[in-house]
């Protein structure tokens, strides 16, 4: 049995601006790809480290939202990356806050308008 997700798209208005912003928060390099007419960026994938990655994706059908569905960033030191979003003109929407065993979470406002989160043990 597979997990039930397997990649995700971040939407973007100004896919460079986005892949500015992500390499500033998160020191991230890109792999820039057209997949039936959208701009993509690739985030990073490791192959056989847990997890999945995605991409920024620029397109028609792609609007940035801090409304609807979350993607939750693993991070080693979540105070870290929100200085770095700061630092890269972004907000916190939610701050670091505990999630008792599971770790803590927090939420960030990137540079396209996306509401994203972070995760961290």
């Amino acid at each position: 049995m597979k997990n039930p997700v397997g990649t995700f798209e971040i939407p973007v208005v100004d896919l460079e601006r986005a892949m500015a912003f992500y390499a500033g928060v998160f020191g991230f390099a890109f792999e820039r790809a057209s997949v039936d007419g959208n701009e993509m960026a690739w985030f990073p994938l490791h192959d056989g480290a847990p997890g999945i990655s995605g991409a920024l994706a620029q397109g028609e059908s792609y609007t940035p939202s801090t409304a609807g569905t979350r993607v939750y960033f693993s991070v080693d030191d979540i105070d870290v990356i929100l200085a770095n979003v700061h630092a890269n003109g972004g907000k916190t929407l939610y701050p670091k806050t505990s999630v008792g065993e599971l770790g803590w979470v927090a939420e960030f406002e990137d540079s396209e308008g996306n509401r994203v989160a972070l995760h961290a043990q």
